[in-house]
C-alpha cells in the first residue's frame, strides 16, 4: 500500500528511540540520524510536525509505581519530553531545517507555548513543528498528545515510530512465530486491545479519521521508505477506508 496520499503527517517519536545503544538519556549519533531522516521525508515534500515521548529519561507511571504521586510524576515526565524536543530540534537545525519548539506547558525562555493557529502557520512556511509536554494535562500520554495534534494539525496520517516494525498479534521480541499484520481496523485494535497506543489515542485517531502507520524507525531509511510506499509497516483505518484502499 503507498502511503504517497500522505503529504502532511505527525511522526510519534518514542523516547526510548534517542537513547540509542544506550539504557538512559540522549545518544546524539541516534539524535543526529533521526534528524537526517526526518529532513529526508520533507525534502520529498511532505509536511511534518513531531511529538517526542520522554521515557528515556523520566517515565510517569513508572515513577507513580515508586512512590511518586501520579500527577507529580506525569508532570515530570513532561518536562522529560521538552528536553528530547530540544535535542531533535537542534540536531535539525544543525543540517538547515527550520524548526519551532511548541510546549503544552508554557516556558517562554526556552520554546513557544502551544497556540494551534501559529503551529498551522509555521507548517504552511515550511517549519518542522516539534510538540512538547504532551497535552499540557496529567494522566494523559504522549500518544494520546501525538493524536490530539495530529487533529488539530488536520494531518493526513499518524506515524509511529518505535522499535518493532508493525504491529504484532504477541510480542515479537519474545515470541519467534508472532505475526505481523498489515492493516488493522481501529475496531479490531480496540477490541483485541493490541499494544499499538494507548485506547484514548485509538479512539481519536478514528473518530478523526486518521490513519497510524507504525514502523521501526531504528531501520536506517525507514521512514522515507515507507513514506514512498515501500518498507515494511502496519496501517491502522476504519474498515470502509481500507475497503476503498482495495486492502
Amino acid at each position: 500500500m503507498s502511503h504517497r496520499r500522505f503529504k502532511r503527517i505527525l511522526l510519534k517519536l518514542s523516547g526510548e528511540v534517542l537513547m540509542g545503544p544506550g539504557q538512559f538519556g540522549i545518544d546524539p549519533a541516534t539524535v543526529d540520524r533521526v534528524a537526517g531522516e526526518i529532513a529526508e521525508a520533507k525534502q520529498a515534500g511532505h509536511e511534518l510536525c513531531v511529538v517526542v515521548g520522554g521515557g528515556n529519561i523520566f517515565r510517569g507511571l513508572a515513577g507513580a509505581a515508586k512512590g511518586f504521586d501520579r500527577a507529580s510524576a506525569d508532570y515530570m515526565g513532561m518536562l522529560a519530553t521538552v528536553m528530547n524536543a530540544l535535542a531533535v530540534q537542534n540536531a535539525l537545525e544543525k543540517i538547515g531545517v527550520d524548526t519551532r519548539v511548541q510546549s503544552a506547558i508554557p516556558m517562554a525562555s526556552v520554546c513557544e507555548p502551544y497556540i494551534r493557529r501559529r503551529a498551522e502557520r509555521h507548517m504552511e512556511k515550511g517549519r518542522v513543528v516539534i510538540f512538547a509536554a504532551g497535552t499540557g494535562n496529567p494522566f494523559f500520554t504522549t500518544d494520546t498528545a501525538a493524536a490530539l495534534r495530529a487533529a488539530e494539525m488536520n494531518c493526513d496520517a499518524l506515524f509511529k515510530g518505535t522499535s518493532v516494525d508493525g504491529v504484532y498479534d504477541a510480542d515479537p521480541k519474545k515470541v519467534a512465530n508472532a505475526k505481523r499484520y498489515e492493516t488493522l481496523t481501529f475496531g479490531r485494535v480496540l477490541a483485541d486491545e493490541l499494544q499499538v497506543m494507548d485506547a484514548a489515542a485509538v479512539a481519536l485517531c478514528r473518530e478523526n479519521r486518521i490513519p497510524i502507520v507504525v514502523f521501526n524507525i531504528r531501520d536506517h531509511g525507514a521512514l522515507a521508505s515507507v513514506l514512498s510506499g515501500g518498507g515494511t509497516s502496519t496501517i491502522i483505518q476504519n474498515q470502509q477506508e481500507l475497503a476503498d484502499a482495495g486492502v
